[in-house]
C-alpha cells in the first residue's frame, strides 16, 4: 500500500446557485454509498467465512478504491452541472481522485486477489504519481485573486516559502535518514526516487493550499474549508506514514487506512458544501475581525516558514549532526525568496502608499470643493465630520458643529420621522439597502430653517449624511403645485382643488353633516361686460367678484372659480339636524352672497358696472358622490337662471328628472326635422280697422311620434345646436314661401310674414342671394313677403349693423317688406329704428298685455304709435286676446293686430277658409263692410278656433 493512495486536493470552486438547485444533498449521496460500501464489504466478508487479517486486507485497499470513486464521481457531476470559471479545477480534481481510486485497485489486486508483494515501481506508483500534478494545476486554477505579475510571483514565492520550510524540516526529521537507510541497504534508484517522490509532492501539494488558502475571500468559505480538512487529513496519514515509527509496521487495514477514507470521502462532499453564495458585504458585517485576522496571517506566513527552516536547521545542530546540503541549499533558498518577497512588498507598499496619498488628496479635494455637506454621525449622534461645503450651505462654519448632536439642527416637526427612518435603516440588511434617503429641515446661521436633501450610508456602526439644500426645488414645487390648483387670475381653488376638498368633506368626520352644502354661482350679464368694455374690464370684474366671494364665505369654508364667470362655495355644516332650519341658514349666506356680488363694481374711473349672481344651492345626503353633489347645485343654479336671473334655488329631484326630459327632447328633436314632424301653421294679422286679415305670421310647430305638440318657445329651449336651429330657420322660410305662392296661385295674396333674428340674416348658413332666389323661383309677387327682424341691439358685437342695413335695403329693393319686432321693449328697437329701413312696427307683447288696466303703458303705448304714425309706418300689435285690447289699440291709432281676440295658429285647410272669409268680427257699434252691406255678425260672434 502506498501512502499516496490517500492525496486528494481541496478544490475552491463555486458554490450552487441557490438553495432551488442540485445542492449538498448529491456530496451526501456519494459519502453514504461510500460507506454503504464499506458496511457490504465488513457484511460480505462476514458471510463468507473471512478471518480479520483478510478482512482488513480487502476494505484496505478496495475500500479506500471505492471511497476515491466516490470523490471523482462527486467533483465531476459537480463540474458537469455547475458552469463558470472554478469547473476546470474540479474537473482536474476528479480526475486526480480517480487515479488514486485506480491505485489502491490495483494495489488490492496484488495483495488480495494474487496474494504476492506489490512490486516496485509498478502500475499503482504510476496511478499514485498521477495524482498529485492535476491536483496542483486545479489549486492554480482556483488562485483568482492574484491577477496582477506582483500577485502571481507573491504566490509563487510564498508557496515555496512554505515548501521549502517544510522540505527543510522534513528532510531533517526523516526524509534524509530513509534516503540513507535504502542506499546502504542496496535498494535500487527507482525505489529510492519512489521513496522520495510521495513526500515532496504532498509537500508541494500543501505548500499551494497554504499559500492559497491567505486569499481565498473571493471563494466559498463552506466549500474551502471542507477541501482544506479533507487535505489536511491526508496530508498528516501521508506525513504519519513516511515516518520511520510506522512505516517498518503498517499493513492494510489499520486505523491510518481510515484517515484516508475519511480524506476522500469529505473531498466528494466539498463541492456541494454550501447551500447558497456568500454575499461578502454581508459577511463582513458578521464578521468584522475574520478579516483583519485573515490579513495577519497572510502577513506573518513567510515569517513563519523562515522558522520552520530554521528549526530544521537547529534540528541536526541540536542532535550533532553535519548540516546536509540539501538542508543549506533549501535554507539558502528559502531566505533569499524572502529577501525577493519582502523587497516587492516593500516596493508595492511604496506604491500603494503613493497611491493611497494620490486618492486621499483627490477624495479631500472632491470633498472640500463639493457643494453639498458631508457629515459623519458617531453611534451616538455625535457630528464627528462636518465639511466645509456647510458655511456656504447652512450659514455655519464646520468647525461650530463638530462635536454638536445632530438632532439640535433638525427642526423639531422632522426629528421623529428622522429617528424612525435611522432605526429602521440600521435594522436593515446592509445588502438588501445600502443607502436611504431622507428629506427633513435644517436650522441656519441666520435662524431659517432649509429643506435639506441627504443620502445616508453606514460608517462604522455611525452614519455618513450627504446632503444638500433643496429649498427653491420645495419652494418650486409648492409654487406649481398651488398654480396647478388654483386659478391663475383669481388665486382662487380651482375646479380640481374644490372637487377634492368637497370630496374630502364628504368622506371625512363631517360625512354625516348634512348642513355641507354646495353653491354655484353664475354671474348674470358678465358677457355684456365683455362685449362692451373688453376682456381686460371683464378680467377685473372676475377678482372683484373673486374677492367678494372669499370675504363673505365663513373661516373653514371654501370658495372656488371653475371656470368662466362662474364660481363655486363649499358650506360645511355645523351639527343641525334640524333640515328646515339648516336650509334657511345656508339660504341666508346664498342670498347675502348674492346682494354682494350684485353690487356695482367699479372697473375704473368712467366705468362702473352691475351684474347680478343665480346661484344654485345642493345639499349633501348620505352616499351621496363629489360629482352628483356638484352636477345637483350646477343644476339648481340652471333653474336660477331659467327663472329670471338674480335669484337663489335650492336643488330639487326633479330638476334632474326635468334635465333628463329636456336632453331626451333635444336628441328627438335631430331627426324630428327629417322625419316629417314639424309642421307650418299661420296665424293671421287683422286690419283693425276693417277686420279684414292683412297678413298671415308664419310659425312652426313639432308635433312628436308620440302626439305631443311643441310650440317654438318649448322645442328651442331644450337645444343648444346652432346648426340645428340654422337648418330649422332654412325649413321655415322656404315652405312659408312656397305655401305663400300656392296661396297665390289660387287667388290668396295675402303676405306672409316670418320671423328671423339679425344674427340669423347675416348667419354664413344662410347664403346671400338666398332668399332672392327663393322668391324668384316659387314667383312670389312683390310686397308678398314680410321678415319680421327680432334681436336687433345695435349694441351687440356679433351683429354687423353696417351689412345689415345693406341687407335689408336690398331685400327692400325687392319688394320685400322689413317689420321691426319687439318694438318698445327698450332702447334697442329705438336705435335700430333711427339706423336700420324699416315698414312696419310690432309692439312688444308686454305693452300689448297691460294696455287696458295700465294707465302708464296705455301712455307709452299710445306715445309709441304716434311715432310709427307719424314716420307714416303700419303698426302691429302682438298678443291681442280680449276684445278690450282691440278697442284701445285702435283707439289709439294701432292699425293691425295679431292674436287670440281674432285667431290662434290655423293649418294650410282653416287658413284658406279663414282667407275665403276675410274678415273677423270688430268689437263696437255695427258697421258697413265694404260691400256698403250692413254686417250681420255680432261683436260676440265666436272667431275660428285655434289648432
Amino acid at each position: 500500500m502506498s501512502e499516496g493512495a490517500g492525496v486528494h486536493s481541496a478544490g475552491l470552486g463555486r458554490p450552487a446557485p441557490g438553495p432551488g438547485r442540485q445542492g449538498p444533498g448529491v456530496g451526501g449521496v456519494l459519502t453514504q454509498i461510500g460507506l454503504g460500501l464499506v458496511c457490504g464489504g465488513y457484511a460480505t466478508g462476514a458471510a463468507l467465512g473471512w478471518g480479520s487479517e483478510e478482512l482488513a486486507l480487502v476494505m484496505g485497499d478496495f475500500g479506500l478504491s471505492a471511497a476515491a470513486l466516490a470523490a471523482a464521481v462527486s467533483c465531476f457531476l459537480y463540474a458537469r452541472g455547475h458552469r463558470g470559471s472554478f469547473r476546470p479545477a474540479w474537473l482536474l480534481f476528479a480526475f486526480s481522485s480517480f487515479m488514486a481510486s485506480a491505485g489502491n485497485a490495483v494495489w488490492g489486486w496484488y495483495e488480495v486477489v494474487l496474494a504476492r508483494e506489490v512490486p516496485t515501481p509498478s502500475l499503482a506508483d504510476l496511478c499514485f504519481l498521477l495524482f498529485a500534478p492535476p491536483a496542483i494545476v486545479g489549486l492554480l486554477v482556483l488562485a483568482k485573486k492574484p491577477v496582477t505579475r506582483a500577485g502571481w510571483v507573491c504566490l509563487a514565492l510564498d508557496a515555496w516559502l512554505i515548501g521549502g520550510s517544510l522540505l527543510t524540516l522534513s528532510w531533517s526529521l526523516a526524509l534524509a535518514h530513509t534516503a540513507r537507510v535504502e542506499v546502504a541497504e542496496g535498494e535500487s534508484v527507482a525505489r529510492s526516487a519512489l521513496s522520495l517522490a510521495y513526500p515532496l509532492l504532498d509537500i508541494v501539494l500543501v505548500s499551494m493550499v497554504l499559500a492559497l488558502h491567505f486569499r481565498r475571500s473571493h471563494i466559498n468559505r463552506s466549500a474551502i474549508n471542507t477541501a482544506i480538512a479533507a487535505l489536511a487529513l491526508t496530508v498528516l496519514c501521508d506525513a504519519l506514514f513516511t515516518s520511520p515509527l510506522l512505516r517498518e509496521h503498517y499493513s492494510s487495514g489499520q486505523l491510518l487506512d481510515a484517515g484516508w477514507f475519511a480524506g476522500s470521502l469529505l473531498l466528494a462532499y466539498a463541492p456541494w458544501g454550501a447551500r447558497r453564495t456568500v454575499d461578502p458585504a454581508a459577511a463582513r458585517a458578521r464578521h468584522p475581525h475574520s478579516r483583519p485576522l485573515a490579513g495577519s496571517l497572510a502577513a506573518l506566513t513567510p515569517y513563519l516558514a523562515a522558522a520552520v527552516c530554521t528549526l530544521g536547521i537547529l534540528y541536526n545542530v541540536v542532535e550533532g549532526r553535519r548540516v546536509d546540503r540539501v538542508v543549506v541549499l533549501t535554507g539558502c533558498t528559502v531566505v533569499l525568496a524572502l529577501v525577493l518577497r519582502q523587497g516587492i512588498m516593500l516596493l508595492d507598499n511604496i506604491a500603494l502608499t503613493h497611491e493611497l496619498a494620490q486618492k486621499e488628496n483627490h477624495f479631500r479635494s472632491l470633498v472640500q470643493g463639493s457643494s453639498d455637506v458631508i457629515m459623519i454621525a458617531a453611534p451616538t449622534g455625535i457630528l464627528r465630520y462636518v465639511s466645509p461645503a456647510a458655511s456656504g450651505v447652512y450659514g455655519r462654519e464646520a468647525e461650530d458643529l463638530i462635536g454638536s448632536e445632530l438632532a439640535s439642527i433638525i427642526h423639531p416637526e422632522d426629528l421623529g420621522g428622522v429617528v424612525h427612518e435611522v432605526r429602521r435603516f440600521l435594522a436593515a440588511a446592509p445588502s438588501e439597502e445600502p443607502t436611504t434617503r431622507i428629506e427633513c429641515r435644517f436650522r441656519s446661521g441666520r435662524g431659517e430653517w432649509l429643506n435639506v436633501e441627504s443620502t445616508v450610508n453606514r460608517h462604522q456602526g455611525g452614519l455618513i449624511f450627504n446632503s444638500r439644500d433643496v429649498t427653491e426645488r420645495v419652494r418650486l414645487q409648492a409654487q406649481l403645485r398651488h398654480n396647478a390648483e388654483h386659478d391663475p387670475l383669481t388665486d382662487l381653488p380651482n375646479r380640481a382643488l374644490f372637487t377634492e376638498r368637497v370630496r374630502g368633506a364628504l368622506g371625512g368626520r363631517r360625512s354625516s353633516d348634512p348642513g355641507t352644502a354646495v353653491l354655484f354661482i353664475d354671474l348674470d350679464g358678465f358677457k355684456g361686460v365683455n362685449d362692451r368694455l373688453g376682456h381686460q374690464a371683464g378680467d377685473e370684474l372676475l377678482v372683484q367678484a373673486a374677492r367678494r366671494l372669499q370675504d363673505s364665505v365663513r373661516a373653514g369654508d371654501t370658495a372656488a372659480r371653475l371656470g368662466g364667470d362662474e364660481f363655486a362655495a363649499l358650506i360645511l355644516g355645523d351639527g343641525n339636524r334640524d333640515r328646515a332650519a339648516r336650509e334657511c341658514q345656508v339660504y341666508e349666506i346664498a342670498d347675502r352672497l348674492r346682494v354682494t356680488l350684485s353690487q356695482p363694481y367699479r372697473i375704473d374711473a368712467a366705468n362702473e358696472v352691475r351684474v347680478a349672481a343665480s346661484i344654485g344651492v345642493a345639499f349633501a345626503e348620505p352616499g351621496i358622490s363629489a360629482g352628483d353633489l356638484l352636477r345637483n347645485a350646477d343644476l339648481a343654479m340652471y333653474r336660477a337662471k331659467a327663472a329670471g336671473k338674480d335669484r337663489v334655488e335650492l336643488y330639487a329631484p326633479q330638476m334632474q328628472a326635468e334635465i333628463v326630459r329636456r336632453t331626451e327632447l333635444a336628441a328627438r328633436l335631430r331627426t324630428a326635422l327629417h322625419d316629417g314632424e314639424f309642421a307650418l301653421l299661420h296665424q293671421p294679422v287683422v286690419d283693425l280697422s276693417t277686420g279684414r286679415i292683412s297678413a298671415v305670421a308664419a310659425q312652426a310647430r313639432w308635433r312628436s311620434a308620440q302626439g305631443i305638440l311643441f310650440t317654438p318657445a318649448e322645442f328651442l329651449r331644450v337645444t343648444d345646436d346652432s346648426e340645428r336651429i340654422a337648418e330649422l330657420g332654412r325649413w321655415l322660410l322656404e315652405e312659408a314661401v312656397e305655401q305663400a305662392a300656392e296661396r297665390a296661385g289660387i287667388g290668396h295674396r295675402t303676405p306672409v310674414t316670418i320671423r328671423l333674428s339679425a344674427r340669423r340674416l347675416l348667419d354664413r348658413s344662410l347664403p346671400p342671394g338666398s332668399i332672392e332666389s327663393l322668391l324668384t323661383r316659387h314667383g312670389l309677387p312683390s310686397g308678398s313677403l314680410v321678415i319680421e327682424l327680432a334681436e336687433s341691439d345695435p349694441r351687440d358685437p356679433r351683429v354687423n349693423f353696417d351689412e345689415l342695413e345693406q341687407r335689408l335695403a336690398a331685400l327692400r329693393r325687392l319688394g320685400v317688406k322689413i317689420a321691426l319686432d319687439g318694438f318698445g321693449s327698450g332702447h334697442a328697437a329705438i336705435s335700430a329704428l333711427r339706423r336700420l329701413p324699416v315698414d312696419i312696427l310690432k309692439l312688444d307683447r308686454g305693452l300689448v298685455e297691460g294696455v287696458v288696466e295700465s294707465a302708464r303703458l296705455r301712455k307709452i303705448t299710445s306715445g309709441l304709435l304716434r311715432i310709427a304714425g307719424d314716420l307714416g309706418m303700419q303698426s302691429v300689435a302682438d298678443g291681442v286676446d280680449v276684445p278690450e285690447q282691440v278697442l284701445a289699440l285702435r283707439s289709439m291709432g294701432c292699425t293691425h293686430g295679431q292674436g287670440m281676440a281674432f285667431a290662434g295658429p290655423l293649418d294650410e285647410y282653416r287658413l284658406r277658409r279663414a282667407l275665403v272669409r276675410d274678415e273677423y268680427p270688430l268689437p263696437g257699434p255695427v258697421r258697413v263692410s265694404a260691400g256698403n252691406r250692413p254686417s250681420i255678425r255680432s261683436n260676440n260672434e265666436t272667431p275660428v278656433p285655434p289648432t
